[in-house]
């Protein structure tokens, strides 16, 4: 079994109705091991836009990669996402961020996720989940939400 992190946000249509169906969505992918705190973060991209929910969810799975993405890709889909202007606000989101251990730079695919070190909506929920987990290339997830603040960030009171 392999073992991919996926962030999770929506801002659009119902945000934590997005995040519920994409959680039984991606439990149909493989094993969902958990899911993290959610967060409500501050829009950044063009016009003015709702607030965000993000989090994180670790799932064991038989797809490899490049399987994986198609169907995280089909689950914004189906659930509306729409890809016109890049940072617009979105029903859906879903990123790999980590598969396995592997590195990879790829049109297509870029694991870790490029900016992952840098989003504190991505490495706090992260850090929740899995406060031991090392990232190829940038460490400990603990030294890495240490350059990073809670600026535009509140952990929700609400469960998926």
């Amino acid at each position: 079994m392999n073992t991919a992190y996926i962030a999770f946000g929506s801002n659009l249509a119902t945000p934590f109705d997005q995040i519920k169906q994409a959680m039984l969505s991606i439990a149909e992918l493989g094993l969902l091991v958990t899911i993290s705190p959610l967060y409500a973060s501050k829009a950044v991209g063009p016009g003015s836009q709702p607030d965000y929910i993000n989090g994180v969810c670790k799932l064991h799975t038989s797809l490899e990669p490049y399987a994986l993405l198609s169907c995280l890709q089909n689950i914004e889909q189906q659930q509306g996402r729409e890809r016109s202007v890049k940072n617009a606000a979105r029903t859906l989101d879903l990123d790999i961020l980590l598969f396995n251990q592997i590195s990879q730079s790829d049109p297509n695919l870029i694991l870790p996720h490029p900016r992952m070190h840098e989003r504190n909506f991505v490495i706090f929920p992260l850090l929740d989940i899995e406060p031991q987990l090392e990232i190829p290339s940038w460490g400990s997830i603990f030294n890495i939400s240490q350059q990073l603040n809670l600026i535009d960030l509140k952990k929700l009171d609400i469960v998926v």
